[in-house]
């Protein structure tokens, strides 16, 4: 019995009944040999985390928009917040933590330069809009490329953990569930944690009501929500908050939206971003040829419309890369 099949072994005696197991998991797309030492979910976890779509998540926007401070979160921060907050859950829960984490740090890959404010600008540009869970799960099957026209080839898990991590969609794994509450218990912390840091609120202005139940302080905050769904979920197969909880989470974030993602002052450089970005779109819709040979070379083995094409290439920038090349574009260059 290699080191693989003992892990897998431990699993089934720790685990509770309805997580996922590696042994049974339903498998990649294109066959491969399993590892000697690392489980399905493992491998994943660790495909996702050597990409170079994670990497850009360092220099891509998660509220605040090219922040001059180093404290304020990133997308890549964002990212490591939700897989410490999904591991602690699935550990917890006896679900399968190595899944839990590969889902959290690949679910948000596809996220735009700009964040949201990025992603409604090419949701308007694409005839069939645009989904940064979608194309998150478009660049571990197809643009984030091990092999050609393979992708990192993740098992269906993997996939779908990250594909239905946002909105009214449903992942069918409890660990995928997981990941869509640790998700939101992540970026209402980390989002009021910056917003007080950049003045948008004070403490005062959130309401009482939501803070007595969850708590003043981060920590508190983080804390209440983790062990009320901890408790309310151990051992119902499946995954909740009690309603108390639930219902001063989900008033906090709709006091969020309405006073620091929808704050003019925090959205006061969209106008910008939409220009930029529209601007970059049409000049490569127009030349295919101006973006990057190796990026092309994508598509050598994949099937792709042309403004998928252009989609790819700008949604796969990071904030800094975007304003570069915009001004090299478009920005007059002075005579030498």
């Amino acid at each position: 019995m290699n080191i693989r099949q003992q892990l897998e072994e431990l699993e089934a005696q720790i685990l509770d009944p309805k997580a996922s197991f590696s042994k049974k998991s339903l498998g990649r797309e294109v066959f491969e040999e399993e590892s000697e030492v690392r489980t399905a979910f493992q491998r994943d976890r660790d495909r996702i985390l050597h990409s170079k779509a994670f990497r850009r998540l360092k220099h891509k926007t998660q509220v605040f928009i090219a922040p001059e401070q180093d404290h304020y979160r990133t997308r890549l921060t964002h990212t490591l917040e939700v897989a410490q907050i999904c591991r602690t859950l699935a550990r917890a829960l006896r679900l399968n933590e190595d899944l839990a984490e590969a889902i959290s740090l690949g679910h948000d890959l596809g996220h735009t330069p700009f964040g949201h404010s990025g992603e409604e600008v090419l949701n308007k540009l694409h005839p069939q809009g645009f989904k940064h869970y979608e194309q998150s799960v478009r660049i571990v099957r197809f643009l984030e490329q091990r092999r050609s026209g393979q992708g990192l080839n993740l098992t269906a898990e993997v996939i779908d953990g990250i594909r239905n991590h946002s909105g009214s969609n449903q992942a069918f794994s409890l660990e995928g569930k997981l990941l869509k509450f640790a998700d939101r218990i992540a970026y209402l912390n980390h989002d009021i944690d910056d917003a007080l840091r950049a003045n948008v609120i004070s403490l005062e202005n959130i309401p009482k009501e939501y803070m007595e139940v969850l708590g003043s302080s981060h920590s508190k905050r983080i804390d209440t929500m983790i062990k009320d769904l901890i408790f309310t979920s151990l051992d119902k197969g499946e995954i909740s908050m009690s309603p108390h909880v639930l219902e001063a989470m989900n008033g906090l974030r709709k006091f969020m939206f309405q006073n620091v993602y929808l704050n003019p002052v925090v959205k006061s450089e969209e106008d910008k971003i939409s220009h930029i970005l529209t601007e970059l779109y049409h000049y490569y819709y127009e030349d295919l040829e101006r973006i990057p040979k190796h990026h092309l070379s994508i598509y050598d083995n994949i099937k792709a419309e042309k403004e998928d094409i252009v989609c790819d290439y700008i949604s796969g920038m990071t904030d800094t890369f975007v304003i570069k090349t915009w001004k090299e574009i478009y920005e007059p260059k002075m005579w030498k």
